[in-house]
């Protein structure tokens, strides 16, 4: 993706970085060790490729006015806490990396979109707070 501005050229440059060192650390692990739990809450690698779609459609979709449509159960009422830090046996490490990669498509087409001062509303955060600017929650996903 080309943008005119520098600005958003580096900050595209740098998430698209972060997203492709991601999935790469998922590269030649078995099943195993994909979901073998590393921490007490159950926390697996394909996990934090799960819970980077849902912040990416998040942050760069819901809180710009665009949401994505993709169905995330971890988010649903009554879903078990941190469901989104772990893969379900019925979710395929395929499945998981290619809700991730449709999350990507989703939050370029918002940073294409908009501009880097455009602002939206985070709706988990307290409404007092709840404010940011694209630039801001583009960098939020990067850190």
């Amino acid at each position: 993706m080309t943008y005119p501005d520098p600005a958003k050229a580096d900050l595209h440059r740098y998430l698209q970085e972060a997203r492709d060192a991601l999935v790469w650390k998922l590269e030649g692990l078995s099943e195993y060790d994909v979901r073998r739990p590393l921490t007490p809450t159950g926390t697996n690698l394909l996990g934090l490729v799960k819970h980077a779609a849902g912040v990416e459609l998040g942050y760069l979709g819901d809180t710009f006015g665009r949401p994505s449509g993709e169905p995330l159960p971890w988010l649903a009422e009554g879903a078990e806490l941190n469901a989104d830090m772990w893969a379900a046996p019925d979710e395929t490490r395929d499945a998981v990396v290619a809700l991730y990669r449709r999350a990507w498509a989703h939050a370029d087409a918002t940073v294409e979109a908009l501009p880097l001062d455009a602002t939206g509303t985070v709706p988990w955060w307290p409404v007092d707070r709840a404010r940011l600017t694209l630039h801001h929650a583009v960098v939020r996903v990067i850190a």
